[in-house]
């Protein structure tokens, strides 16, 4: 039996004005924000989860519960880190992480680069083990309305020998 296993993770939140939008840990300049507990950085929650299905730990929410003060208006790149070390605690290591942001707006190409550093350097991987892009659904939807935004992530870890 191999020690290779995959994770996938969704996540979504609507978009508000008068709040930051944080995404992949980089304030993003536009005239909404997520809507959230945390930062809700939907880019990053989506990873956590497709980290943390991959090693069998459960999801975001059992972890860092949005009924818990403790994390209202956490940075969701700290708890990143911390998602990375239950994975390493566990005995495994990232081999590649690919996330995928739905929106409208805005254009995140000027800060791709950002993020993808953000989440190596998060997750102790280097920065070709991490892939950010983006896409829009023409429109279609309440991420093309631009009531909201979603994000997919998929993962490849392996277990420590």
């Amino acid at each position: 039996m191999t020690g290779l296993r995959i994770g996938q993770g969704y996540d979504v939140h609507r978009l508000e004005a008068g709040r930051k939008l944080i995404l992949g840990g980089v304030a993003v300049p536009y005239e909404k924000g997520l809507l959230g507990h945390s930062d809700a950085d939907v880019l990053l929650h989506a990873l956590m989860d497709a980290l943390l299905g991959a090693a069998g730990l459960g999801d975001i929410g059992s972890h860092f519960p949005d009924t818990d003060p403790q994390y209202a208006g956490a940075s969701s790149l700290l708890l990143l880190i911390r998602v990375g070390q239950k994975l390493r605690d566990a005995g495994y290591v990232l081999v590649n992480a690919d996330v995928t942001l739905l929106a409208q707006a805005p254009k995140i190409v000027p800060y791709r680069q950002a993020m993808a550093e953000n989440i190596a350097v998060a997750l102790g991987v280097e920065l070709d083990q991490i892939n950010v892009k983006a896409t829009t659904e023409e429109g279609l939807g309440f991420t093309g309305d631009g009531s909201g935004m979603a994000a997919h992530a998929i993962v490849l870890v392996e277990k420590k020998k």
